[in-house]
Parts: C-alpha cells; sequence; structure tokens
C-alpha cells in the first residue's frame, strides 16, 4: 500500500527540515506532498531543494488561503492509497504511523482519527484550549452521532475510497469539522488511536486560536443542516 503523506506548510522554518527527515524515516512506500500556504519566513527556501527529489511533490500557493485549501491542493496530486495529514510542526510524531494504519491496514476501518486525549502521553499545556476542543468535540458529535473524544486533531488518515467520494469545500481551520462531518454522513467506518502530542504554545509558533474555535462552531451547524 502506498502512503501520500499530505504535509501543508505556513511559516515553519524553525521545524520543516526536521519533520521532513521524520518522515522521510518511516519505512512505507510513500509519497510526501508539501504545499506551502504563501511563507514569509523563509519556508519557500527550505522548500525548493525539495521539489525535485524523488518521492516528493513541492507545491506553493501565491496567497495564504488557509489549512483546508492547501490540503485539497495536496489531496488533488496524491496518488496513494492512503492518506495520511501530517502538520509541518513537530507537535505530531510520524514515528506513530503504524498505529494509525494498523486499523485500515487489517480491514477495520475506512478513517482513523489519532487522539491526543485516550492516554497516550502529551506535553501539559493550555487548559482552556483541552476546553475548547472538549465543547467542539462534543458538539460535532452531537450532530454527527459519532462517539469521538479528538475531532480537531491533525492525525486524520483514510483510504483513496474515503477521499475520492468527499467533496471538500473549507479553506481554513473548518476542514476539520467539514471532514468529520462527510465522513459520519457516508457512514465510514471511523476508529480512534491513542497518539502522543508535543503541543507548541504561541512564542513557539501555535497559530490556531479562539477565532478559528467560533468558526468551527458555525462549520458544525452549517454541514450538519446543509451538508
Amino acid at each position: 500500500m502506498k502512503l501520500s503523506i499530505i504535509i501543508p506548510v505556513y511559516n515553519e522554518a524553525k521545524t520543516l527540515l526536521t519533520l521532513i527527515s521524520r518522515v522521510e524515516a518511516i519505512d512505507y512506500e510513500k509519497e510526501i506532498i508539501l504545499i506551502d500556504d504563501c511563507s514569509t519566513d523563509g519556508t519557500q527556501d527550505l522548500l525548493q531543494k525539495y521539489s525535485e527529489r524523488e518521492g516528493f511533490k513541492v507545491l506553493f500557493h501565491k496567497k495564504n488561503r488557509g489549512k483546508g485549501a492547501a490540503l485539497r491542493t495536496g489531496f488533488a496530486e496524491s496518488t496513494g492509497d492512503i492518506i495520511i495529514i501530517q502538520d509541518a510542526d513537530l507537535e505530531y510524531d510520524p514515528k506513530e504511523y503504524g498505529v494509525l494504519l494498523g486499523p485500515i491496514l487489517d480491514g477495520r476501518a475506512d478513517v482513523v482519527y489519532g487522539s491526543r486525549f485516550l492516554g497516550g502521553p502529551h506535553r501539559v499545556m493550555f487548559f482552556w484550549h483541552y476546553l475548547g476542543n472538549l465543547f467542539l468535540t462534543t458538539l460535532s458529535n452531537m450532530f454527527t452521532n459519532l462517539n469521538l473524544t479528538d475531532m480537531e486533531t491533525c492525525y486524520k488518515v483514510f483510504t483513496r475510497e474515503v477521499l475520492d467520494s468527499l467533496k471538500l469545500t473549507c479553506d481554513r481551520f473548518g476542514f476539520e469539522p467539514e471532514f468529520t462531518s462527510k465522513v459520519a454522513r457516508n457512514q465510514f467506518r471511523i476508529y480512534e488511536v491513542p497518539i502522543s502530542y508535543s503541543g507548541r504554545d504561541y512564542s513557539e509558533g501555535k497559530k490556531i486560536n479562539w477565532k478559528d474555535g467560533v468558526a468551527a462552531i458555525w462549520f458544525i451547524f452549517k454541514f450538519r443542516l446543509f451538508g
């Protein structure tokens, strides 16, 4: 099975090379697709050296469009049997791909979420972020009739069949509730597995904020009511 590892990138010059080396070290047949969302911190220069390297595809947005738009750009270029979403920071560890892939490879699941709240080791961080995530996940569960513990996780892994069946539209962090709503609506088999999480704070480059949380509420309602 070939993996398509989709990595949206925005101003991640400090972590990008380390993250890429960790993804490269994973022993699976794979393609690594990097989508720069109009970075301004030197990230684009770092990515240029991968543009001609075998096993890589490097794509550039001419203006900042958001994570969801970057993912759609990457999805359109992917050729793998299984798709993995990987953030360009170091919060999520590619060494855990085996755990994430397990339920798909053994035929139990079509979609796997890597949950930060199922007992894996994690950096102790912000209480209000945790509470906000819990609220959004609970609200999403109410509308989708799922029992996820971490709807907002980066680690979403799914088959080519799932990708080809979904029409995704959100440009920014609304991707998370949109994807969840649509895989639930299509009745795909969803599993959660525990992952570790090395969260970072805003001084270290964290980007999501309370405005994205408010937007997520709207998208949860929107995709439940209007599909």
